[in-house]
């Protein structure tokens, strides 16, 4: 798991493969965490949640943080996000 993240849908998305590849519910990951259910589906989802909550989270999944230089996405890596959601059924 080292790609980039830029937009919450996509740390939302990192968050499941790597729960769904333990082998853990959103419930069990929920309790490792120390945190509700709603949790992990708002952070799943690219929604608002705590940085605590994130850093918890992370941490029962067996993951870390790592701030590096990326730079904002480009207008067109954004406008494709947006196309990419419009096309969802």
């Amino acid at each position: 798991m080292a790609d980039k993240v830029r937009l919450p849908d996509e740390l939302g998305r990192q968050l499941r493969d790597q729960r769904e590849a333990l082998g853990m519910s959103k419930s069990e990951l929920a309790v490792k965490a120390g945190k509700v259910r709603e949790v992990i589906y708002r952070l799943e989802a690219g929604e608002d949640s705590t940085v605590s909550s994130l850093l918890a989270v992370l941490g029962a999944l067996g993951l870390a943080l790592r701030l590096e230089r990326a730079g904002l996405p480009s207008a067109s890596e954004v406008a494709a996000r947006f196309q990419d959601d419009d096309d969802a059924p």
